[in-house]
C-alpha cells in the first residue's frame, strides 16, 4: 500500500464541478443470459470499423477532457442497471411533458456533460460512415471499454447488437441505482434482484478507481455517521481531516468533490482495494466491502493481484452490457441521433 498523498488530495479537492464532477456510485454487473445474444462481430459487414471509430472521438476527448473517461464509465453503468443497456439514458425529455426521462432524474442530474458529448461526438461520427446501422446503446459500450484502456486498465472486447430502448422514465431511475451510504446487505438485494453475484458487486466497484463524488454523498460519515453525530470511525483520521477542510456540515459549495481513489486517482489500476483496507474508501458503500466478512476476502484479494482484478474486470464489463438486451423494431430503434427517438 502506498503512503496516503494529502497534498495531492488536498489538491484535488480545490476543483470544482467545472474542471471534474463524477460520482460513480453504481455497481450493475449481470449472470443472466441475455434473451438475445451479442456478439463482437456483430458489425462485420454492417460497420466493420466501428471500433475504430469511436476510438477517434475516444482518444481525442481523453486528451482534452479526462473527466470524460470514468463520467462515460459511470454513463454505461447508469445505463444498464435502468432497465438495461438501451442507451435510454440519454434520451431527453419531451418539452411539456410531465413524464421525465432517465437523464433528468436526481439520481442522473450529477452525470458529467462530457459523457454525453462523447457519445453525441461518436455517435455522429458513426452515422457518416455507417449510416442507420450502429446502436447509441452499442456506442456507449465501446466509448465505456476505450477510456478503461486509455486510463491504464483492461483492453477487451465489446460484444455488440444492442438495440436502443424506446422507453426512459425517470421514476425507474431510483430503485435501480445503489446509494452511496448503501448497506452490503441493501447492495447484494439490489443485485440478486438483477441476477447479480456478490463476486460481481466488489469486481464492478473496482470502475471506483479513478472518478470523483460530491461532498454531498459522504458528508453524513464526516460529521453524523448514522446519526451519532460523531465521524465514521471507519475512515482515517488523516483522510478525515482532510475531507473536513473541503466538504463542511453546512452551506458548503456543492460542486466540490473528492476523488474515490486518493492514491491513484486518474490511474485504473487495483489501488481502490488497498484503499479500502487502509481505511481511504470514500463513500460508506465502498468502506462497507472491507467491512462485512462476506466481501472482504475478495477485497483482499484483488488488493494484492492486479492481474486478476484487469482479467474479472473484462469479464464483468461484458455481463454487464448484456443486462436487458433489445432487439428488433417491436422492443428497439436505432436512433440517429442518441437524445432523440427516432420516431
Amino acid at each position: 500500500m502506498s503512503v496516503f498523498p494529502a497534498a495531492l488530495l488536498l489538491l484535488i479537492f480545490s476543483f470544482t464541478t467545472s474542471h471534474l464532477s463524477l460520482q460513480i456510485h453504481s455497481l450493475p454487473i449481470s449472470h443472466r443470459k441475455p434473451k438475445y445474444q451479442l456478439s463482437v462481430g456483430f458489425y462485420a459487414k454492417s460497420c466493420p470499423q466501428v471500433d475504430q471509430l469511436v476510438a477517434s472521438i475516444t482518444s481525442q476527448q481523453f486528451k482534452e477532457a479526462p473527466i470524460s473517461g470514468p463520467a462515460t464509465i459511470r454513463l454505461f453503468f447508469h445505463d444498464c442497471f435502468v432497465d438495461g443497456c438501451d442507451a435510454s439514458v440519454l434520451i431527453s425529455s419531451k418539452s411539456g411533458s410531465r413524464v421525465l426521462a432517465e437523464k433528468d432524474a436526481e439520481d442522473n442530474k450529477e452525470l458529467a456533460v462530457e459523457a454525453f458529448d462523447t457519445i453525441n461526438r461518436a455517435k455522429a461520427l458513426v452515422e457518416s460512415k455507417c449510416p442507420g446501422v450502429v446502436s447509441c446503446a452499442d456506442i456507449i459500450a465501446i466509448a465505456a471499454r476505450d477510456f478503461v484502456h486509455l486510463a491504464g486498465g483492461p483492453y477487451y472486447q465489446v460484444k455488440k447488437g444492442r438495440w436502443d430502448g424506446k422507453l426512459s422514465m425517470a421514476s425507474r431511475v431510483p430503485a435501480n441505482l445503489p446509494r452511496a451510504n448503501a448497506t452490503v446487505d441493501e447492495l447484494l438485494n439490489l443485485f440478486k434482484s438483477k441476477g447479480l453475484t456478490l463476486e460481481d458487486m466488489v469486481i464492478l466497484a473496482g470502475a471506483h478507481t479513478i472518478g470523483f463524488a460530491h461532498c454531498r454523498h459522504f458528508v453524513n460519515r464526516l460529521y453524523d455517521y448514522k446519526g451519532t453525530r460523531q465521524p465514521d470511525p471507519s475512515i482515517d483520521p488523516r483522510l478525515l481531516k482532510a475531507l473536513k477542510m473541503s466538504c463542511p456540515h453546512y452551506g458548503g459549495n456543492t460542486d466540490i468533490v473528492a476523488p474515490f481513489d486518493v492514491t491513484t486517482p486518474f490511474k485504473f489500476d487495483n489501488a481502490y482495494y488497498g484503499n479500502l483496507e487502509a481505511k481511504l474508501g470514500l463513500l460508506a458503500s465502498d468502506e462497507a466491502l472491507f467491512l462485512d466478512g462476506r466481501t472482504k476476502p475478495l477485497v483482499q484479494t484483488l488488493a494484492k493481484d492486479k492481474a486478476k482484478f484487469f482479467q474479472a474486470f473484462g469479464v464483468a464489463m461484458d455481463k454487464m452490457g448484456s443486462i436487458g438486451v433489445k432487439r428488433g423494431r417491436k422492443h428497439g430503434e436505432k436512433r440517429k441521433i442518441c437524445s432523440l427517438h427516432s420516431d
